[in-house]
């Protein structure tokens, strides 16, 4: 790495080589310059660790610019064949002006009418709807007293319908609007009072009739054949606490826990009951469930990035390269590849760690100054061993259709959550947090099943469940 025209490798190698052949130091202050020494190679690795080559996210990346797209010889914007979305008249306009013509700026003479040119203006309006219902009585000749029973629901002389906590939960748990700006939502542009009391009671509200769902999609999820899994940090109450994932193409769930390994997973209930493929990103707990494991491809291809930039590995390079290309096989042969195929590529897959070997050995065991255990090693190193003993793993997306190239999907599945953070800072509560997640999970799952967040509000409000539900 070079740092201001300065050769960083090859600087501390220098300095490495002064202190060993300097025998006059005394050892106090030999062993103190090599720590400084192992301090700046830290330090020096961590300002080397972007998004290509580490888990840190884009938005980290300094100076962070845009990669330019290379020209396929295509005009920009929508391309022959694509499906837009352009506004058509409707058949039943809301209101129809009619424009009478002025007959002083037309030529005089005996004219009949022949129709009419028609334009539409599509317009919003915005207020709010009030529904009075009033329940006749009726008294008999001995003053007793018959009041008709109201609708389900209409429990008070005055209380908000269905469509405004449908509009508050949709605002503030979908789109992460802020409670005090969606209370200005209700006033400014509905004139309805709606306090951040009324807004949290709206969202424990959803959350209670979500409870027959989240039962529902804990059975389904149980029940896959691959669920992809990841868990991420998020704040509450200013602590440290921890967001999990369990999701795949059809479902998706939800739950914070105050501790990130086996103790919450089995907590949460679903990965130890759980007999499918599970996805992951090599988090060593979750090698305790399911009955085989697919490990994402995403996290390897960072990983030899940075073994290649900073280590300069040129194993690493190879290997990420033959991933690409066994990922891109895979896809042309619909998912799976045959078993020669296979087999070739497998047989590439080894013969490259096997030189990568030489070229990144692990530690020499007679050096060993009476430690025990294994003896440390790099970061490149500790990379390689794991795509050798995790062979299985990390290949299996080439001979299952079912199993993905990476874990993208649970992490695609979290990025909201990382969203809401950075909007709100921290869940005040772990309350809060449990209500944020199983709306996001019950939303999340509806979107999969091509139902809209405000579909989906509606019919829970409704008391009714999304027909993926009813139908399974």
């Amino acid at each position: 790495m070079t740092v201001d025209n300065i050769n960083i490798d090859t600087t501390i190698k220098k300095v490495r080589d002064l202190l060993t052949s300097e025998a006059n130091l005394s050892p106090a202050v030999k062993t103190s310059l090599e720590t400084l020494l192992l301090l700046v190679t830290i330090l020096i690795n961590r300002l080397g660790l972007n998004s290509k080559n580490s888990s840190k996210p884009p938005s980290t990346d300094p100076n962070r610019t845009k990669k330019p797209r290379g020209s396929n010889g295509r005009k920009p914007g929508g391309q022959p064949g694509h499906v837009g979305t352009t506004l058509q008249p409707v058949p039943d306009p809301d209101q129809i002006k009619v424009i009478p013509i002025d007959q002083t700026t037309i030529p005089p003479g005996q004219y009949r009418d022949a129709g009419f040119e028609a334009r539409q203006v599509v317009d919003l309006e915005i207020s709010k709807f009030v529904t009075e219902w009033r329940a006749q009585i009726l008294e008999d000749s001995t003053g007793n007293r018959f009041v008709a029973p109201f609708p389900d629901g209409v429990s008070r002389p005055v209380q908000y319908g269905v469509g405004v906590k449908v509009n508050s939960v949709y605002m503030s748990q979908h789109q992460l609007v802020p409670y005090n700006r969606v209370e200005d939502h209700f006033r400014e542009q509905l004139q309805i009072p709606v306090s951040n009391g009324s807004i949290g009671n709206f969202n424990q509200e959803a959350y209670e009739r979500l409870e027959p769902f989240e039962q529902w999609l804990i059975r389904h999820l149980i029940a896959s054949s691959l669920i992809n899994a990841d868990e991420t940090g998020i704040n509450i109450s200013g602590a440290r606490k921890w967001l999990h994932n369990a999701s795949n193409n059809k479902y998706t769930f939800f739950y914070p826990h105050c501790k990130r390994g086996g103790e919450a997973m089995d907590d949460i209930g679903i990965l130890p009951e759980f007999q499918g493929i599970l996805c992951h990103d090599h988090w060593k707990p979750y090698y305790k469930y399911g009955i085989a494991h697919a490990l994402c491809n995403a996290h390897h291809l960072r990983e030899l990035e940075r073994a290649w930039e900073q280590d300069g590995q040129q194993w690493a390079q190879l290997m990420a390269n033959l991933l690409k290309e066994i990922n891109q096989a895979t896809h042309d042969a619909g998912g799976c590849l045959e078993l020669s195929a296979a087999e070739d590529f497998r047989k590439r897959y080894r013969d490259l760690l096997q030189k990568a070997d030489k070229e990144c050995p692990a530690p020499d065991e007679t050096q060993r100054k009476g430690r025990r255990g294994k003896i440390p090693r790099s970061k490149s190193r500790n990379l390689l061993e794991r795509l050798r003993n995790y062979e299985s793993d990390v290949l299996r997306f080439m001979i299952d259709e079912t199993v993905p190239f990476s874990n993208n999907q649970a992490e695609n599945d979290l990025r909201m959550t990382k969203v809401q953070q950075k909007i709100s800072g921290c869940f005040r509560s772990m309350n809060g947090a449990k209500i944020f997640c199983r709306i996001r999970s019950y939303l999340s799952t509806c979107r999969k099943h091509g139902i809209s967040a405000t579909v989906a509000l509606r019919l829970l409000f409704e008391g009714k469940s999304p027909d993926f539900m009813l139908a399974e």
